[in-house]
């Protein structure tokens, strides 16, 4: 159960944990991170699929715990770079500490099973994971639009490297 609150001239709204978030106001944070070991989203869909069958999530371990939780739950997203564009996202549901064998204590991303594509954005290598504002994360594509959502990835990859998507 949600209940607003307001806090000098933003609206909040309290969580059922205690966390407050901006989410309903355009404010909400999300997290970047390449896809490594994919060539197209439906690698990563098929992949989600076979690994994560038999659970209502899938999930991605990662060595940093974002300090910004509260900022990206709920209503944030993961955001799938793959082979140097953005081209997808997943809706993260939660966050769980988990340790490795090596006994390194590490940070489970939940996330919602679909992949929702986005419109194509370029995005360079980098380490880890990069926080993403909900200004710069690019827009869901809409099926049936004339968005691009019903071409191929490889048209909306070449599309948008020539700046027309």
């Amino acid at each position: 159960m949600e209940t607003s609150f307001s806090c000098g001239k933003l609206p909040l709204t309290a969580l059922s944990a205690g966390a407050f978030s901006l989410v309903h106001y355009g404010m909400t944070l999300n997290l970047v991170k390449l896809c490594v070991g994919v060539d197209e989203v439906q690698d990563l869909k098929d992949w989600i699929k076979q690994k994560y069958a038999d659970r209502e999530t899938s999930m991605h371990v990662t060595r940093m715990w974002p300090r910004r939780e509260a900022d990206i739950l709920p209503g944030g997203s993961l955001y799938w770079v793959i082979r140097g564009m953005i081209l997808c996202r997943q809706q993260i549901v939660g966050f769980e500490k988990t340790t490795g064998a090596d006994g390194i204590d590490r940070c489970r991303i939940l996330m919602n099973k679909k992949v929702v594509l986005v419109h194509p954005v370029p995005r360079r290598a980098f380490q880890g994971w990069r926080y993403l504002e909900a200004s710069d994360a690019p827009p869901d594509m809409k099926k049936g639009s004339g968005g691009g959502a019903d071409l191929s990835e490889k048209m909306r990859r070449e599309l948008a490297e020539l700046g027309l998507l």
